[in-house]
């Protein structure tokens, strides 16, 4: 592993960020034989749980270790991994990146996997447990909190959703409307909160009761607090795709934000620039963001090669 101490220099393949899905495209490239720099902001999304939970074989790993075991891995295959961030990216034929740092590098391809970045309601003492008690994912944490008094904090319709779901881990659920009118809610919402047991309480959240670090109720504007072991929200994902529109990458819109056009490989509409992760996708959880850069390792060695042999016939 390199630690901004490689001079400035060309690769075939930069990987721009060293979360679970751009440790795999590197860890491919480099067992495929390609020079191959990951660049690493050291902002992984999943950094607030202690861990992470439904990846076949690492199920409780902590997040951290299984990144330290990834860069472990990808350095026995001679990528380099540099902590610094791209601030700028630019098409010449190839792509050149400029790092925070003041280093430019230079590769033939380009995969980004920056990922996202989770913003929170902002109510009071919700930041400071996430990951704890405070949750996103029941596939995530439900084992963990499962049987407990769950509340589901409301911030569109759309989380009376994640209220029916958390009843597979729960039967005492309650949604706390929050800033949502009860208007909001369809006729068919109501049905089905009723028929699996969850109250709605109307009302904003002002914060969160916590006793002996343990979270043990959700206060309402109105001071009275209901009693909850466990809260789940739906941040906002806000994608880091930045670069990615920058290089002229195709983009289109969803109700989690701005992500690039790609095909099954991860291949957005720029030649040679790639997406994987949750750059290419809000729903990926580690497994999948994995699965992803795999494939677009592979993708990228395949092109590689087969443009070098086109050349070669050409000459």
């Amino acid at each position: 592993m390199t630690e901004n101490t490689a001079p400035a220099d060309s690769y075939e393949v930069i990987v721009i960020g060293g979360g679970a899905a751009g440790l795999s495209a590197g860890l491919v490239l480099g067992r495929a034989r390609r020079r191959t720099l990951v660049v690493d902001a050291g902002e992984p999304r999943n950094a607030p749980a202690a861990h992470m939970q439904g990846y076949l074989s690492r199920d409780g790993m902590s997040p951290a270790e299984f990144l330290a075991t990834g860069r472990e891995e990808i350095a026995r295959y001679g990528v380099e991994l540099v902590r610094d961030r791209a601030v700028d990216a630019a098409r010449d034929g190839g792509f050149t990146v400029t790092l925070a740092g003041g280093r430019t590098v230079r590769a033939r391809q380009l995969v980004v996997a920056t990922g996202l970045k989770d913003e929170l309601p902002p109510v009071e003492g919700l930041a400071e447990r996430f990951g704890r008690d405070v949750l996103h994912c029941p596939y995530c944490h439900g084992w963990e909190v499962r049987d407990q008094a769950f509340g589901v904090l409301a911030t569109s319709p759309m989380s009376v959703h994640q209220a029916l779901i958390v009843t597979q881990w729960s039967k005492d659920v309650t949604l706390f409307l929050h800033t949502v009118a009860e208007a909001e809610l369809s006729a068919e919402d109501l049905r089905r909160l009723a028929a699996a047991g969850v109250p709605v309480v109307p009302g904003e959240v002002a914060g969160l009761a916590v006793e002996d670090d343990r979270l043990t109720g959700v206060r309402l504007g109105d001071g009275s607090v209901h009693a909850r072991e466990a809260l789940f929200v739906a941040p906002r994902a806000v994608p880091r795709t930045d670069l990615l529109a920058r290089l002229g990458a195709g983009m289109t819109e969803t109700p989690f934000g701005s992500y690039p056009v790609v095909d099954g490989r991860g291949l957005t509409t720029v030649p040679g620039l790639w997406a994987a992760g949750n750059a290419s996708g809000f729903a990926e959880q580690v497994i999948n963001a994995a699965s992803r850069g795999y494939r677009a390792g592979a993708a990228i060695n395949g092109e590689l090669l087969m443009n070098d042999l086109d050349a070669a016939v050409q000459v």
